[in-house]
């Protein structure tokens, strides 16, 4: 069996050193380079075309567009991504970038490595506490495991903008209808796309979306909570 080419993508020294000793001592694994920043990152998919890259995409150096970036210079290789305390939002742009799994660093040794065995067969990974961030956040994670994964970015028109923003306003269906002039049913379908383009299946999980694009102000939506 020939050995997992491996690139460790970290801005961190420590966390570089840690994942180092991991993968040094675990068999049929090789650690073809390091990175710590994107400009390092692509000229080593170029170069050597490793079958995995265990990157950190949130903490500082990367950022998802480094994933897609990178699948575009080297399309055989498979990205996992490994990080400290991801939100629904960090993960979801991970895995809409390509990641073909999710791991977290205080995760066991042998569920990162098994991450990165996992991606070189072309598996998908994620520890069960990446599936439960996603849970809590109204992911379907029955259908989000099962479904394939695409690379295409999560593009809203933005008349579902308008929906997803009066939705997390507490609107009803009807008053949208009016608010937007268009029929109650078309609401209705438009809030039926948008969670299947965010992959969501709650109303708490459109809201936290909304918040955290700025399409609605918090305070607004906890004050109509109360009201």
């Amino acid at each position: 069996m020939p050995n997992i080419k491996l690139l460790l993508a970290d801005h961190g020294e420590l966390a570089l050193l840690g994942l180092r000793g991991l993968f040094q001592q675990a068999p049929n694994v090789e650690i073809i380079g390091e990175a710590r920043d994107p400009i390092a990152l692509k000229a080593l998919l170029v170069r050597h075309k490793p079958d995995v890259v265990l990157i950190d995409h949130a903490t500082g150096g990367f950022g998802a567009r480094d994933i897609r970036e990178g699948l575009k210079r080297s399309p055989r290789t498979r990205f996992v991504a490994i990080s400290h305390e991801p939100s629904s939002m960090v993960l979801m742009n991970a895995l809409k970038a390509g990641a073909i799994g999710y791991v977290k660093k205080d995760c066991d040794l042998q569920e990162i490595s098994d991450s990165v065995r996992s991606a070189a067969r072309g598996q998908r990974f994620f520890c069960g506490k990446v599936l439960e961030t996603l849970k809590r956040a109204g992911h379907d994670v029955e259908r989000f495991v099962s479904d394939p994964l695409t690379c295409a970015p999560v593009l809203l028109s933005e008349r579902e903008c308008e929906v997803i923003g009066l939705i997390a306003e507490g609107r009803s269906y009807t008053r949208i209808a009016e608010a937007l002039h268009l029929s109650a049913h078309t609401v209705v379908t438009h809030r039926k796309n948008i969670m299947q383009k965010l992959g969501v299946n709650s109303t708490a999980a459109l809201v936290l979306y909304a918040v955290k694009n700025g399409l609605t102000s918090p305070n607004h939506f906890l004050f109509n909570e109360g009201a």
